[in-house]
């Protein structure tokens, strides 16, 4: 998923991501979890938030440039 995400609240969990297929940079991307425009409760202060670096450096929604070929035009 592009716009998903999860927060752990426990000192004492391990967490594992399974990636079982090619992985192309160049096809990642993400928005940041700080987003105030999200309205996302995580529960958590993002500025405590433990993020890997690819993740720390997405950018707000507004911001995002779409790898996607998407027409918002025909959903309206």
């Amino acid at each position: 998923g592009f716009a998903h995400g999860f927060a752990v609240l426990s000192d004492i969990a391990i967490f594992q991501y399974k990636c079982d297929n090619f992985y192309a940079p160049q096809a990642d991307g993400g928005i940041s979890i700080a987003d105030p425009s999200l309205e996302i409760d995580w529960l958590i202060d993002p500025a405590e938030a433990i993020l890997s670096d690819k993740d720390s450096c997405h950018p707000l929604l507004a911001d995002f440039e779409s790898p996607f070929d998407f027409n918002i035009d025909l959903y309206r």
